[in-house]
């Protein structure tokens, strides 16, 4: 039985190729009508390249998406709410078509297929939970939330109504409904004075 392809030997250029072809052609056709074969004839290689690579095209568009998705990390400038407004403009802009037509592809795809499920959420969801529950600590220790936050509860107030507009087509909030929305969610959180 021959060994899986080692991932460190693909050809950097023919991996970026394949991932900015698979990004480009959810954007013009969907998700639902990209195939490998356009994605290999758009990015110039042979099915057989993105087969030793990945399993599935869901496997390529989460690599793709993954890698688009690193842009949306968690900035610290020392002011919560504005370093959320920051960060959840670019998740908005990465699920926003065109962009996002590959994210929300995804999405769809893993409510139906268990393993894609699997990998989406530990491949991109649990790491950026991760990356956002280490700025809400950064911000317990620094004072500005209660250091009794429940992060899982302010993930929820956060997130969820970004995922619930975009489920539900309801358009995305624009910059001042986003900013009442942090504001809304972080005064959940505040540091309560003591009791006398």
């Amino acid at each position: 039985m021959p060994e899986s392809p080692n991932p460190l030997r693909r050809s950097e250029s023919s991996r970026r190729a394949i991932l900015d072809a698979t990004l480009k052609l959810c954007a013009e056709l969907g998700y639902g009508r990209l195939t490998v074969e356009a994605i290999a004839a758009q990015a110039g290689v042979s099915k057989k390249t993105i087969y030793r690579w990945w399993p599935s095209k869901g496997a390529v568009v989460l690599e793709a998406v993954d890698d688009m998705a690193a842009v949306a990390a968690h900035p610290n400038t020392g002011d919560l709410a504005a370093d959320f407004h920051s960060q959840l403009t670019t998740v908005i802009d990465l699920l926003t078509p065109p962009k996002g037509s590959a994210a929300v592809g995804l999405i769809a795809e893993a409510l139906q297929d268990a393993d894609l499920a699997h990998d989406l959420r530990e491949r991109l969801i649990r790491p950026r939970i991760a990356s956002f529950e280490e700025r809400m600590r950064q911000a317990q220790r620094d004072g500005q939330l209660a250091p009794d936050a429940d992060l899982d509860v302010a993930l929820g107030l956060i997130y969820g109504p970004i995922y619930h507009r975009l489920i539900f087509h309801l358009g995305m909030p624009d910059a001042e409904q986003l900013r009442t929305l942090i504001d809304h969610a972080l005064r959940a959180f505040e540091p309560r004075p003591p009791t006398q």
